[in-house]
């Protein structure tokens, strides 16, 4: 099955460049492309809206606004948590990024906010999140998923990454 435009149970491969307030934050190559499955919710909302029915070749560029990016900054996701709960409090300050287990073993990164005697303030938002991005993307592969890429709801490429409990942008 020749696979001719985006759509969902699809691999992509995107050559991309994103900024945020005008400096480069992330990019991938033509020769080593980010690969989603579309569909799946892997990369942000807008940006998978956005490549929906495009073709290999495709090339263009997107604002888009936090709603459809990481989300709005939610101030709920400061968290002051005791120090006695978290390895390393010692050694931990503001703007530090920290990776948080919950009772369930999930992972969450984290970013210090203020170290007191007996807590560390954390904030859970995406370091992204509230801010407008800017994608510059290339479509560079198109591919049928896998069975098991189908399964796992991204594709095998991303392994690391999902079976961490990390999401990617």
């Amino acid at each position: 099955m020749t696979i001719t435009q985006i759509e969902a149970g699809v691999v992509v491969g995107v050559a991309y460049i994103m900024t945020v307030d005008g400096e480069e934050t992330e990019r991938a190559g033509r020769e080593e492309p980010l690969e989603y499955l579309h569909g799946a919710g892997n990369i942000v909302p807008g940006l998978e809206d956005a490549l929906d029915g495009k073709r290999i070749g495709d090339r263009f560029t997107i604002t888009l606004s936090p709603d459809v990016g990481y989300g709005e900054r939610d101030e709920d996701e400061i968290q002051a948590i005791a120090r006695e709960d978290i390895e390393d409090a010692d050694v931990l300050e503001p703007g530090m990024m920290v990776e948080i287990e919950d009772a369930d073993g999930d992972l969450f990164d984290a970013t210090v906010v203020e170290v007191t005697a007996d807590a560390v303030v954390l904030d859970f938002n995406d370091e992204l999140a509230g801010k407008t991005l800017t994608y510059e993307v290339e479509v560079v592969s198109l591919r049928p998923a896998e069975a098991q890429e189908l399964e796992n709801g991204y594709p095998d490429s991303l392994e690391e990454v999902f079976a961490n409990g990390h999401e990617h942008h």
